[in-house]
């Protein structure tokens, strides 16, 4: 064979470019995924968030509460709301309903008035400490607002104001963002390990050419389906329990929840992601395409799910489509276990988007899986 032949190397490259007109999926997807990272990352995130829910318990309405409220409104970061008891306030928190609850105690225009320099108590969830970083910072710079706002009588001379802000980081006092990190670490790897080894499944059979044999055996798509995807379960529950105990041990990752309900709600999640799986491997014609099926959903599911970026940060039509992906709703109900024992009324919110997603898939790959190789 003689050296290097223009003609051959363009037979050859037009070859190709016919196999890539032949697969439009692969194609489409290989446009789409940078399109989406361009938006996603322009649009979505923002590592400043602002206007965080904040409730607000006051025993002193007076003219130093509308004034401390405004001024906190001003900022930007806080969205106040009244709450009428105290327990309202700690439920709110622990759903993860509210990230403040600012406190004005009973008294506070009076000590005010006296020079006693009172503080406003304020409760802060402190599971995302990157959520609420820049917020809590933001109360420093009220000193000069506040102050001019005051009557005459009780203003400053000094740089400090006649009241202070007392933040309470509840669930995660020292601001550690490992304990924020690890438990959202056990839900990206749980989707990673189930995820692309159910999505491989059926479209492996069909190109090893084992597909035909499946087909012929008298089984329905839901017991091939639950055959592929049991297996798994029981590996991502050997995966939760080792990743769990070096959590533990090693990053002294708090358990103030119920190990049996963590249980429940891993179980839920591992059958989501692999159902997920499941489906995009009926739809795919070959593991290519079902690989990009796989990827295409995991860039979106971690950027807006709350484990890289703080969700309340991100635009509503964002925090909408989040909401859809499962690991958006275990990763809050993992940390409310392990940071804020949780019961299970407390999750019991974030646990019904998970199931409907898992059945709504579950029927997808039921009504996709081809009984034909046709």
């Amino acid at each position: 064979m003689s050296g290097f032949s223009w003609r051959r190397f363009l037979a050859l490259l037009h070859k190709e470019f016919i196999q890539v007109r032949r697969d439009p999926f692969t194609l489409r997807m290989i446009i789409a995924l940078p399109v989406m990272q361009l938006f996603l990352f322009g649009y979505a995130i923002n590592t400043d968030p602002k206007h965080l829910p904040t409730g607000l318990l006051s025993a002193d309405h007076s003219p130093y509460e509308r004034t401390i409220v405004t001024a906190l409104q001003n900022t930007g970061y806080y969205d106040i709301r009244p709450l009428a008891t105290q327990a309202e306030g700690e439920q709110a928190l622990a759903d993860g309903d509210l990230l403040f609850v600012v406190n004005i105690p009973p008294g506070f225009a009076r000590s005010v008035d006296r020079g006693d320099r009172p503080a406003v108590l304020m409760d802060a969830d402190a599971t995302d400490p990157a959520a609420i970083g820049n917020s809590i910072a933001a109360l420093g710079a009220l000193t000069s607002v506040l102050d001019r706002n005051l009557p005459a009588s009780v203003r400053s001379s000094t740089a400090h104001l006649p009241f202070e802000f007392e933040v309470h980081a509840r669930y995660n006092p020292e601001h550690l963002t490992v304990l924020n990190i690890v438990p959202g670490l056990i839900c990206v790897v749980l989707v990673f390990s189930t995820l692309f080894v159910t999505t491989l499944s059926i479209t492996r059979e069909t190109e090893r050419g084992t597909m035909e044999n499946l087909l012929a055996m008298p089984v329905r798509p839901i017991e091939v389906m639950l055959a592929k995807v049991v297996p798994y379960i029981a590996i991502g529950y050997i995966q939760v329990t080792l990743i769990v105990i070096i959590a533990v041990a090693v990053f002294g990752l708090p358990v103030r929840g119920s190990l049996w309900l963590l249980a429940l709600v891993f179980g839920l999640f591992i059958a989501s992601n692999l159902a997920l799986g499941i489906t995009f491997s009926t739809i795919a014609r070959n593991q290519m395409q079902a690989i990009q099926m796989a990827q295409f959903t995991l860039l979106p599911s971690f950027i807006l799910s709350g484990f890289m970026f703080p969700f309340k940060g991100m635009p509503v039509w964002a925090q909408w489509i989040g909401e859809i992906f499962p690991i958006t709703h275990a990763l809050r109900i993992v940390r409310g276990l392990l940071l804020k024992g949780n019961g299970f009324s407390d999750i019991a919110p974030e646990l019904w988007p998970i199931i409907a997603f898992t059945l709504v898939v579950a029927v997808i790959a039921t009504y996709s899986y081809r009984e034909t190789l046709d």
